[in-house]
């Protein structure tokens, strides 16, 4: 009985010393774990929408807020990458989503400060390889660099200037939809931002 108190006592104290050394260690790499992710999974997104000549790195500089809640109460934040040049902002990048075909398209999209687009990317999507997936090809994408939040902004058969994805119009009215939603954010953005 005396030796199955002592392995108890023992493998307690190892556990318990795990999980102090574990959570030491988890909030301790944080930052650098978070930088990491955003340089190698959003960081080429963020480099192709914003124009070219900026000074900073837009993802030590990035910028979170709160943009108020979602349907069950939880706050909304939205992290936003500027672009500086002569220390100044002169466009910012951040993502949006919207539903496609098969699931949402994640994009990241990169608006001067007149509420010009400088570029889309996608960064995530679940369309249907061939068909769906092209939308991320550049013959799709950069037909959005220079459109506004107008009229502009929509598929050529609802009288817009995108031509959309021949056999994939699904997916490319999600990427429309998203980057039209993340432009309707925009002023309260450069609001915040500025």
């Amino acid at each position: 009985m005396r030796d199955l108190v002592k392995m108890v006592v023992v493998l307690t104290v190892i556990c318990s010393a795990s999980g102090l050394v574990l959570s030491y260690v988890n909030e301790a790499t944080k930052e650098p774990r978070e930088y990491q992710l955003l340089k190698y999974v959003k960081g080429p997104s963020i480099k192709a929408v914003l124009p070219e000549g900026y000074e900073n790195d837009p993802i030590t500089d990035k910028i979170v807020f709160k943009m108020g809640t979602d349907e069950k109460g939880h706050p909304v934040e939205k992290t936003i990458f500027p672009a500086k040049k002569g220390g100044k902002i002169v466009a910012l990048a951040y993502d949006s989503a919207a539903p496609g075909y098969h699931g949402n398209i994640a994009v990241m999209i990169g608006v001067d400060l007149e509420g010009k687009l400088t570029g889309v990317s996608i960064m995530t999507h679940t369309e249907t390889p061939g068909l769906g997936a092209r939308v991320e090809e550049p013959q799709f994408t950069q037909q959005f660099a220079g459109l506004t939040l107008s009229e502009e902004l929509n598929l050529s058969t609802r009288g817009g200037r995108i031509d959309g994805i021949s056999g994939a119009t699904l997916s490319s009215n999600g990427v429309v939809n998203a980057v039209r939603q993340a432009l309707e954010q925009f002023p309260k953005i450069k609001e915040e931002v500025l």
